[in-house]
């Protein structure tokens, strides 16, 4: 079982600490990073509001962004460090650092059903390499593959590839967003600032002024259907999911299905699972019978990062 540690997902927006023993966490705490100068600062914080006498020295983090050499920059945020400086400063007797969907992915094995829904035909037993991908504050994406009885974590920053359009509508939308990017990445649709690009977007093509909307208000008026180019604007993030989820299960040959992670759907599970996101993951010319038969699945566990980061083996 996995021993007593401090775990911390740090995200582009929001930080989550906690305490994890035997593959649970429990002590959880929320903060914005935005209230701190450093990840140095918030970790502190939180391991000094604990008991003294029940502080744990072994600390396993998961961030927003590669982790290469022992150095640590996060994607979307001004915040970088050194993994031996920043163990040294804290006196820990211990300091592991994977990437934020390194982390979501060790946790898949570990959910139970009632945090796994379906999106899509009813599935059938299925086994083999899994995908997890999660539009947040960024894109993530990890895998997991089977070895020898255990599971090999593929790390990854496949949010970052070009995103394809599948439609002529698409190809319109990627036109005007390369006026303002060379690289349209998967990140720049799929992602809490995605929705907006692909609102800034929409209006720009149906000729009117777009609000200031931020991603939660997008959403909103499209589940209230009281903005048409908002419902428009989940329809189309919800098919370009659907085409980069199904590239991935191609790409990884992920029999073992494909896990929607993130928080952007979490409130919406119903739309999601009505939306385009399944036909298009399907829609794969030659590769659709094969793809009717990889499942697809939305992570309900507020907090994955953390479940996988419980059960992360700390010599990793």
């Amino acid at each position: 079982m996995a021993a007593l540690r401090v775990i911390g997902d740090i995200g582009g927006t929001n930080a989550r600490f906690a305490i994890a023993e035997n593959g649970k966490y429990r002590e959880l705490r929320h903060v914005a990073v935005s209230e701190y100068a450093t990840l140095q600062e918030a970790l502190s914080e939180y391991l000094h509001a604990l008991p003294g006498g029940a502080r744990p020295t072994s600390v396993a983090l998961a961030v927003a962004g590669p982790v290469s050499s022992g150095k640590v920059e996060l994607t979307n945020l001004n915040w970088s460090f050194s993994i031996a400086a920043l163990q040294a400063e804290l006196g820990l007797s211990q300091l592991v650092v994977v990437n934020d969907f390194a982390a979501t992915a060790i946790a898949v094995p570990y959910l139970p059903d009632a945090h796994r829904y379906n999106v899509g035909p009813a599935p059938t037993e299925a086994v083999g390499p899994m995908g997890i991908i999660g539009p947040g504050t960024g894109l993530g994406v990890s895998a997991l593959v089977p070895y020898s009885g255990k599971w090999v974590l593929v790390p990854s920053e496949g949010g970052h590839s070009t995103m394809p359009a599948a439609t002529s509508d698409e190809e319109r939308i990627l036109d005007h967003l390369r006026r303002r990017w060379r690289h349209v990445s998967a990140e720049r649709v799929l992602s809490g600032a995605g929705l907006v690009n692909l609102y800034d977007a929409l209006c720009a093509i149906e000729g009117k002024n777009p609000d200031p909307l931020s991603p939660a208000e997008v959403t909103d008026r499209a589940m209230q259907g009281s903005d048409a180019t908002c419902v428009e604007t989940f329809n189309v993030f919800c098919s370009m999911l659907g085409t980069v989820a199904g590239n991935l299960a191609l790409t990884l040959g992920a029999t073992g299905g494909i896990y929607v992670a993130g928080g952007i759907l979490l409130r919406f599970k119903e739309a999601f699972a009505a939306s385009p996101f399944r036909e298009r993951f399907e829609d794969k010319g030659r590769c659709r019978d094969y793809l009717r038969r990889v499942p697809t699945y939305l992570i309900l566990e507020e907090s994955p990062a953390l479940l996988g980061l419980a059960n992360l083996p700390l010599e990793t």
